[in-house]
């Protein structure tokens, strides 16, 4: 959940033109990381919870790409960004191990 409310401080920075583009996709993006594991998590079924740790893990690589973007076309600057990729980072490893515990 931290990471959510950090992409949605940094994004807040954005134009008002990008409020449906970049600024939707990205928040969406975030939100939909806990989502996915919670919603699995709920399913009480550990092939469906490991389908559901895919898609959030899925999702993580696809807001990687959008930070990236932001830095790319000069939205935010890198230094901004940085602190979001690292924590970024721990979620992916975080959600690996918790995948290959589940050992399907």
């Amino acid at each position: 959940m931290t990471l959510v409310k950090e992409v949605y401080l940094v994004t807040a920075e954005l134009p008002n033109e990008e409020r449906f583009g970049l600024l939707s996709q990205i928040r969406r993006c975030a939100v939909s990381i806990p989502s996915n594991i919670a919603e699995g998590a709920g399913r009480n079924n550990k092939n469906e919870f490991y389908q559901f740790l895919g898609i959030a893990f899925g999702s993580t690589y696809e807001l990687q790409t959008q930070l990236q973007l932001l830095i790319d076309l000069n939205f935010i600057s890198e230094t901004k960004i940085v602190p979001l990729k690292e924590l970024l980072a721990e979620i992916q490893k975080m959600i690996y191990s918790l995948k290959t515990s589940l050992k399907l």
